[in-house]
């Protein structure tokens, strides 16, 4: 809720109190009382009317309408219920300035006051989705074979405006597997690197983080003949986007072998029966 917005409800409030004493029947505790009600009703259905998010996007009048009903129907219900009176000559007198001054406060502020911000939208954001060809490459490296599949890059985009909200990533599928028939092998790690035509890297803006390969306990041991299934997500560089720039994706990995052995043990045993 905006200032401009509260004080509207506050003038309509005291305006439709001042009037009660000139168009509704006599009944009422005098001008104070009048505007007390009236305000309570005015900023009383206006809070309950946009509390209730009915309309989110009203303007100044609508709302200035609703705050005019709900002053008017606390009035009407205390004329209704809690009738009283006083002398004429005393009402009159009152309601003839107080009208006056409340009329020429409330066209002031709705000609000259603040208009309402309209309400803020949520900025649609478009996800942005660039091929890599060929989406798939063969991995081996020693006796560490496998593929890289399902390759995209992909950066979210404001709609409309064309602003990068999520820089580009480079997303895929690696499956690893152990091709040797008589070593296990742990994997420590790995990276990415982007090349371009002419054999360089290609750098990550600043404040980007190298694209490395980190692999989970479950999945950094392998046995012969075993493999594991990593995603990748990693930091892509908005300079490789442009045409003809990258060349080559590098995947460097890490591993230790160590000899694997099996050994067979047998255990004499015999079953008897128990009692």
């Amino acid at each position: 809720m905006s200032f401009s917005m509260f004080v509207t409800w506050v003038l309509v409030g005291v305006l439709v109190g001042v009037l009660a004493g000139l168009v509704m029947k006599p009944g009422g505790y005098g001008l104070k009382k009048d505007v007390t009600l009236a305000l309570v009703g005015s900023i009383g259905a206006s809070w309950i009317f946009r509390a209730t998010g009915v309309f989110p996007g009203a303007g100044m009048l609508a709302m200035a309408f609703v705050a005019a009903v709900g002053a008017a129907l606390v009035i009407v219900a205390q004329r209704t219920l809690m009738a009283t009176e006083l002398p004429a000559d005393e009402r009159r007198v009152m309601w003839r300035w107080s009208f006056g001054a409340a009329l020429v406060i409330a066209v002031i502020w709705m000609t000259l006051g603040p208009a309402p911000q309209p309400v803020a939208t949520a900025a649609v954001i478009d996800d942005k989705t660039y091929t890599v060809t060929p989406a798939t490459m063969k991995v081996k490296a020693g006796v560490v074979t496998g593929e890289v599949t399902d390759m995209k890059v992909t950066e979210r985009v404001e709609q409309g405006s064309g602003r990068i909200t999520s820089a580009a990533k480079l997303t895929a599928r690696l499956v690893l597997k152990n091709s040797s028939p008589n070593q296990t092998v742990r994997l420590v790690g790995g990276r990415i690197q982007y090349i371009d035509g002419r054999g360089q890297p290609i750098k990550l803006e600043d404040a980007r983080t190298e694209p490395t390969l980190k692999f989970g306990s479950s999945s950094e041991r392998l046995d012969p003949g075993q493999e594991t299934t990593e995603s990748l997500d990693v930091e892509f560089p908005a300079a490789a986007l442009k045409a003809k720039t990258l060349a080559q994706i590098r995947l460097e990995l890490a591993y230790v072998p160590s000899p694997y052995r099996e050994e067979t043990l047998n255990f004499a045993v015999s079953i008897g029966e128990t009692k």
